[in-house]
């Protein structure tokens, strides 16, 4: 289990052993969510919007009609 003291400004180190895992580097950044129960997950933020690009197989449009923006109203 990995430890870390809070300073003043409210900075805290992460454990080497915890960066090793995640893959961090200096000037990387990180993500926390809180659940619902209390618990708070940190993520390595790793990824841009950017590298999502192609992620998805193109569809065949000629078959599919558009769907008018009123049926896409969930309210």
């Amino acid at each position: 289990m990995s430890e870390a003291t809070m300073t003043s400004k409210g900075q805290i180190t992460i454990p080497a052993e915890i960066r090793a895992a995640l893959g961090l580097d200096t000037g990387e950044r990180v993500v926390f969510t809180q659940l619902d129960d209390g618990t708070t997950v940190m993520r390595a933020k790793t990824r841009s919007i950017n590298e999502l690009q192609g992620l998805l197989k193109p569809t065949d449009n000629k078959r599919r009609k558009p769907v008018p923006i009123d049926d896409l109203n969930l309210g």
